[in-house]
């Protein structure tokens, strides 16, 4: 504790110092690193775990990987299951970015575990929001306003997370439908059971992969109850296999070389029409379709170029945050959040020392 104090008063000194900042973890998420100027990566570690508690206590650039690795001690985990861990991915960059992977779909975002949050906002001082336990949440939810914030607002420095006890076994299944209508209307349909479908995602154009967790002993009958709702058997998959499979979906293994990888916040009735735009390509644009139809992943090549996008964007009338590629701004298309962004920005960083200028453009 007695180093990272120091390392935050060198921090808060920085930040005063310096009239422009971006700060960077492990840089696994370049499109929003970008011409990052603050290393954080010595900023990791640890700081408290109370596996009764069900929560922990991490310095901002702690990668994701070790975090798993002293949860798993305790059969415990992040259930969300954050993307990029095997790439480096840090606690505090999944926050900034607002990152969340297929468990989202069963028990919530990056957003609903964050319990607290210390970070050094504009004017150099140390601010602490939320709490250490569950139970400590009165107040103004600051801890909030940090993910997806794209480190708008300050320089996180320590993050507070709950954690949940891991399933004791998972299984797969993978549909093949006959159509993308198909799929999406069985993917609904499984939305709307009581299977308590831990992840859910669409590979179009019609494979869907369904993902239940629980006790070994239950997972059978649930697995029956699966094919007997869809109306159809599927390829089952267990053990090392699926968890494979997860972790190769969560680091975006499918995604080719000289392609950018975009977020894209969509709805299941947004999924047709925009399959419909992407037909029009002649490139070849992989994609997936997660927590059952809401987040697009998509791989955009770097041969068709930014303003194409843009205008696939404005047609659809959807946004995009990039991830990784060649971008003048990670935030495209339409973004009406930034009026309150930019209002929370003059309260906690009054001089715009976080405020980029591909950001203010937006």
């Amino acid at each position: 504790m007695a180093l990272a104090a120091g390392r935050f008063d060198e921090l808060r000194r920085k930040v005063r110092a310096n009239s422009r900042l971006r700060p960077v973890g492990a840089g696994s998420k370049p499109a929003l690193s970008g011409w990052g100027n603050l290393m954080l990566e010595d900023l990791r570690g640890v700081l408290e775990y109370d596996p009764g508690e069900y929560t922990f206590t991490a310095l901002a650039a702690t990668p994701l990987k070790e975090i798993e690795a002293v949860l798993a001690e305790n059969d415990q985990y992040l259930p969300f299951d954050p993307p990029l861990s095997e790439k480096g991915a840090t606690l505090g960059g999944t926050v900034a970015a607002g990152l969340s992977g297929p468990g989202r779909l069963r028990y919530g975002g990056v957003r609903d575990f964050l319990l607290g949050v210390r970070f050094i906002d504009g004017r150099g001082e140390l601010i602490s929001g939320g709490g250490k336990v569950v139970k400590n949440a009165a107040g103004f939810d600051l801890p909030k306003l940090m993910v997806g914030s794209l480190g708008q607002f300050g320089v996180m420095l320590e993050l507070t997370f709950k954690v949940f006890p891991k399933p004791q076994a998972y299984v797969t299944v993978e549909l093949e439908l006959a159509s993308l209508t198909g799929a999406l209307d069985t993917m609904q349909r499984l939305v709307g059971s009581r299977l308590e479908v831990t992840s859910l995602d669409l590979e179009p154009p019609s494979r869907l992969r369904v993902r239940l967790g629980g006790t070994s002993e239950a997972l059978p009958t649930r697995l029956a109850r699966l094919e007997h709702l869809v109306g159809q058997a599927g390829n089952v998959l267990e053990g090392s296999v699926e968890q494979a499979t997860w972790r190769s979906l969560r680091e975006f293994d499918w995604l080719s070389e000289g392609h950018g990888l975009l977020k894209i916040p969509v709805t299941p009735g947004a999924i047709a029409p925009l399959e419909q735009a992407l037909a029009g390509f002649d490139e070849n644009i992989p994609r997936r379709y997660s927590v059952a139809g809401n987040v697009a992943w998509l791989g955009w090549p770097e041969s068709l170029g930014e303003k194409r996008f843009e205008k696939l964007l404005d047609q659809s009338g959807l946004s995009a945050l990039a991830i990784s590629g060649r971008w003048s701004c990670p935030l495209l298309g339409a973004q009406p959040g930034r009026v309150f962004a930019k209002r929370l920005g003059c309260v906690l960083d009054p001089e715009g020392k976080f405020q980029p200028g591909d950001l203010d453009a937006t």
